[in-house]
């Protein structure tokens, strides 16, 4: 089977800073999650879902860097808000993503289910290099359909025998399936998550988004290369990153005449 108010205190490192209180043990439910042969490999055609207006906008300092859109695709607009239970530091907390805006950026992946195959190497991917993102006040957030109690079985479960072992961001729990369909990466006729991923800036506005089907594993490298880009142009507002660009490689002017001293140098 394949498978964020403004503060003036220096930022803390520890992901919970920004997440609310421990909430109490979550209310047991019942679901019955039937995974039909489809889920192997490449999901099937469905049909697209009607646009979903998106009223609220970012402050016009940021307008450079959003697009008025008002439907999808996300990119360029507000991030949807949600507030959900999550595992970290094998404990029940609670999520708000709206609490990263004026904080943090945020790396949002979603990925299929727990006791899987492909999913494990992705976020342990991630947690090896949370330290990385870390320096670049970043701070990372996994979302799957299963339940805060699977989340925690699966971290207390050894990377040699399938599990993720400890990791060192919040692993989300989107049960009533909210969250992925806000993102738009639910597969509605089997209610799991296709692998998506966003960046949200620190003004709350998603700038990037990739979405993989069941089968294909994300790079943490060409994230981390994105997210660097995406800080390095809006802190140079009059640049632009082109192709494969990484830190230290030289930028462009978007200009035609500007744009020059790139292509005679290349």
């Amino acid at each position: 089977m394949a498978c964020t108010a403004t503060s003036t205190t220096l930022l803390s490192s520890n992901p919970r800073a920004y997440i609310s209180p421990k909430s109490t043990v979550p209310k047991p439910f019942s679901q019955n999650l039937t995974i039909p042969n489809s889920f192997i490999g490449l999901r099937k055609p469905f049909r697209s879902r009607a646009p979903r207006s998106i009223s609220a906008r970012p402050s016009q300092s940021r307008r450079n860097f959003v697009v008025r859109a008002g439907e999808l695709p996300l990119v360029g607009n507000l991030a949807p808000d949600f507030e959900a239970e999550a595992v970290f530091d094998q404990e029940f907390i609670k999520v708000k993503i709206s609490e990263y805006i004026g904080k943090k950026y945020v790396i949002l992946f979603f990925y299929p289910l727990d006791f899987t195959f492909v999913c494990p190497t992705e976020i342990t991917a991630f947690s090896d290099r949370h330290a990385d993102f870390e320096k670049l006040n970043t701070e990372i957030l996994g979302v799957s359909i299963d339940s805060v109690f699977s989340h925690l079985a699966w971290v207390q479960t050894d990377r040699k025998s399938g599990g993720l072992g400890d990791l060192k961001y919040p692993l989300v729990s989107d049960v009533t399936k909210s969250i992925s369909k806000s993102y738009g990466v639910l597969i509605p006729d089997q209610g799991v998550a296709l692998r998506g991923l966003f960046i949200i800036d620190k003004e709350g506005v998603i700038q990037h988004s990739t979405i993989n089907n069941l089968a294909i594993g994300r790079s943490v490298d060409e994230t981390m290369r994105t997210l660097q880009a995406l800080q390095y142009v809006q802190e140079n507002p009059d640049e632009v990153c082109p192709a494969g660009w990484k830190p230290g490689e030289k930028s462009m002017k978007p200009d035609p005449k500007l744009s020059k001293e790139y292509f005679s140098a290349i």
